[in-house]
């Protein structure tokens, strides 16, 4: 008979068929032509009547997920399923071209072995004696391996290759960054001592207060919290979004914030292009009142700009007022800026200057300690101060009250040794009164431009200011004899005889008119008959 018709499934074998020797095995031709009618079919030949969807579904007996052993099917054995040796393996159907097998896949996706029933000999009686045989076989449908690049086998339709997971610190300080608060100094102290990934387990698993050094209170709303949170759809989120996260350690990381001690920032979430290490090397900080006056922002303005034509990268807050200003003088002269939110750097805050963020996230970038789509509050605004005056070389207040969040970010500049400076505005001005007393009590430098800025922050005998002077007048460049004869001139029409000028210039009456026929010849006196008197300049005729 026709091998091909009994491709459909083996019928029940008698005691005939069992004492038949075994027919040979079917060339190449006869079983391509088995495969190609049970594709046909649509379904798989039946496996000790159990058929391989429905191994799959009720995870059915050892011999349903294959079979190794002679061509005798008297003599064959069921293979072992997965075991605890082996947790990760599942059992799933075979959907290539000689179909009918089970292909044993890992959880993460990489492929261990496959099975297949394929009919290799026949009774006496012409009924196929099956043989279950085990091989190495790659899915129709390539899932990704352990490395995460996608199995090269073809067939429709293909899954895209799964992106590569972070690392457990990365993946835990991220995590750290929705779960806690910017700048605590609690947290900071443990993951100093536990680190990152295990305070997170600890707080998943329960662990005792006493273990963490945080109060029982905190922890179990850290461990609700921690339920809801994916740090790993935060970094793809923000990586389609072309932002980053950086952590302690990475080569983006800029070591000056580890002076925050324990409050240093858990990691970075960065927007925009260029390295925040490289950028804040050179760096300096603008701050003041967000409700600022004309003369303020026109300050923070001309300052920023000429700060950035010396190269200077300026960092703000990216609020209303002396900050904005600070970062459109450096954009207008095609500077370079960093903003530091208090929110997600996704999210556009104040509203009013959405256009000027996106502006700073094409040309400079946006960091913040805060993960994507978190709203600012009051004590973050104070908390991202901090990082503001350690992220960078000095600290600049242009416009504050007596009462501002810009004076808190000028006392953490003072407290971690950056120099801190302020710009001086009217006394009869409340916005600058902050700044006063800031420079009357000695903490900070009065500064007027940006020369004199980067004096300050600038290394030792390259970002030297210019000196100041007023004009240079003629009478200036006399000798002091001469200026004293000068002097003793009088201004009126009639002049005075030399004697009494040499009494008044303490000089002899022969010296003061040697000095006296000088200063004729230089066009300031004229001889008037006896006496001497100062010429008279002719002003220039009006209209």
């Amino acid at each position: 008979m026709d091998l091909t018709e009994t491709v459909t499934g083996p019928r029940s074998l008698t005691a005939d068929d069992r004492g038949a020797p075994p027919r040979p095995t079917a060339d190449p031709a006869t079983r391509r032509s088995r495969t190609a009618k049970r594709d046909r079919s649509g379904h798989s030949p039946p496996c000790n009547g159990v058929t391989a969807e429905e191994a799959l579904q009720n995870r059915c007996a050892p011999e349903a997920a294959g079979v190794t052993g002679s061509a005798d099917a008297s003599t064959a054995t069921a293979a072992a399923p997965p075991g605890p040796s082996d947790p990760a393996a599942t059992v799933e159907p075979a959907v290539s071209g000689d179909g009918g097998g089970l292909i044993r896949v890992d959880r993460l996706g990489g492929q261990r072995s496959s099975s297949t029933t394929a009919p290799t000999g026949c009774s006496a009686n012409g009924t196929d004696a099956p043989r279950t045989t085990t091989q190495s076989r790659e899915p129709a449908l390539p899932c990704p391996d352990e490395r995460g690049s996608p199995l090269s086998n073809p067939g429709p339709p293909r899954r895209p290759p799964r992106p590569q997971a972070p690392e457990p610190e990365r993946w835990a300080r991220a995590a750290l960054t929705r779960l806690t608060e910017p700048g605590d100094a609690a947290v900071g102290r443990t993951i100093g001592r536990l680190g990152a990934v295990a305070l997170v387990d600890a707080i998943r698993a329960g662990a005792p207060p006493s273990l963490l050094e945080l109060s029982a209170g905190r922890l179990d709303a850290y461990r609700a919290r921690l339920r809801d949170i994916d740090p790993l759809a935060d970094l793809e989120r923000a990586r389609t979004r072309g932002g980053r996260f950086i952590i302690p350690g990475d080569p983006e990381w800029p070591s000056q914030l580890d002076d925050l001690g324990d409050g240093r920032p858990v990691g970075l979430w960065i927007r925009g292009s260029g390295s925040l290490r490289m950028l804040a090397l050179r760096s300096v900080s603008v701050v003041g009142s967000r409700a600022c006056t004309p003369y303020g922002r026109y300050v923070a303005g001309q300052l920023c700009s000429q700060l950035a034509e010396r190269g200077w990268v300026i960092v703000s807050g990216a609020a209303y007022g002396i900050d904005a200003a600070a970062h459109q003088g450096a954009l207008a002269v095609g500077g370079i800026t960093v903003a530091v939110l208090a929110c997600g750097v996704d999210v556009a805050y104040p509203p009013g200057n959405a256009e000027l963020i996106e502006r700073i996230a094409a040309q400079g970038l946006l960091v913040s300690e805060l993960p994507l789509s978190t709203h600012p509050n009051r004590f973050r605004f104070v908390l991202r101060n901090r990082v503001i005056a350690a992220l960078t070389r000095g600290t600049v207040v242009v416009e504050a009250a007596l009462r501002s969040g810009a004076l808190s970010t000028a006392r953490r500049a003072r407290d971690l040794n950056r120099h801190t400076m302020g710009v001086a505005g009217p006394v009869t001005s409340d916005l600058s009164a902050g700044v006063h007393a800031l420079i009357r009590s000695g903490a900070a430098t009065l500064v007027t431009d940006g020369a004199e800025i980067g004096e300050l922050i600038g290394s030792i005998g390259e970002d030297l200011a210019p000196r100041r002077s007023g004009p240079v007048l003629p009478r200036d460049l006399l000798e002091p004899p001469v200026a004293r004869v000068l002097e003793a001139v009088p201004a009126t029409a009639e002049g005075a005889p030399p004697e009494r000028l040499a009494r008044q210039a303490g000089l002899s009456v022969d010296d003061t008119l040697k000095r006296l026929y000088e200063l004729g010849s230089l066009g300031y006196v004229e001889r008037y008959g006896a006496h001497w008197r100062l010429v008279r300049r002719r002003r220039p005729a009006g209209p």
